[in-house]
């Protein structure tokens, strides 16, 4: 059986992964941003291994989650499934734009690099990918100011930061995946797709024997593969932003400069 590591799993579709994946047998450890939701989150999957603690909008707290998922040793898959796609109660757009590249973009971009190698690694994306900026104009140029960035960019930075994961790190299996517009918080309970198959790829990214499953630098829709965004397999592109994630986080991502 597997040992897998879920960010943002306190609920939505990580939760859902994280739950199916107990019920198969695996060994699941559950993340959540403060400690009552980690409390609601062991409550609801008592049989997963430990939650660990840590705001992915807070770099700190995320170099610390990364240490904390490391002291627990080795896993065989992490998906990197936590993202915020709107504004929490009373956030200004500066504060929730810092917050969307902090928890979508930059949060992935430290716990891969700092997090001891497992064998796959899955991210979380949208269709909305499409319509993001491969030039990476908004943190380019940002000065500490994000207000620019868009939803849409920062799922293309994930797509971008598993493809250069899949080219830079060929003993690991790295793919991304888009759920769809499923009823979830986030998707609002009037999306159209399947819940079901919304959770069903990342749980078979993350522990299926199937042949389909051992593939990297795919991009999956209901565990078929698709068409990304073609900049995004692009090593220039990868490149910089892994430079920009880098030069912010002060993180340099092994592998780049071999």
């Amino acid at each position: 059986m597997a040992r897998i590591f879920i960010t943002g799993s306190a609920d939505g579709l990580g939760h859902l992964a994280a739950n199916e994946l107990v019920g198969l047998g695996h060994r699941v450890v559950l993340h959540a941003r403060n400690a009552e939701r980690a409390q609601e989150a062991s409550a609801s999957i008592p049989k997963a291994e430990t939650v660990l603690v840590g705001d992915l909008s807070d770099m700190e707290e995320t170099k610390k989650l990364a240490a904390d998922v490391n002291s627990l040793g080795s896993f065989d898959a992490v998906i990197h499934n936590a993202g915020i796609y709107a504004p929490s109660k009373n956030q200004n757009k500066k504060d929730f734009s810092k917050a969307l590249f902090m928890v979508n973009t930059v949060a992935p971009f430290i716990l891969t690099a700092l997090i001891q190698k497992p064998r796959r690694l899955i991210y979380m994306t949208s269709g909305l990918h499409l319509q993001g900026d491969p030039h990476l104009i908004s943190i380019t140029y940002a000065n500490g100011d994000y207000s620019s960035l868009t939803y849409s960019d920062t799922k293309l930075h994930d797509v971008i930061l598993c493809m250069a994961v899949a080219r830079l790190w060929p003993d690991v299996y790295s793919n991304t995946v888009n759920p769809g517009w499923v009823p979830t918080k986030m998707g609002g309970s009037n999306a159209p797709d399947n819940l079901e198959e919304g959770f069903q790829t990342q749980v078979w990214l993350a522990a299926s024997e199937d042949t389909a499953a051992f593939v990297s630098g795919k991009y999956f829709h209901h565990k078929k593969e698709t068409e990304c965004l073609p900049q995004a397999h692009d090593p220039s592109t990868q490149g910089n932003l892994l430079m920009q994630c880098e030069k912010i986080s002060g993180i340099k991502f092994p592998g780049m400069y071999i």
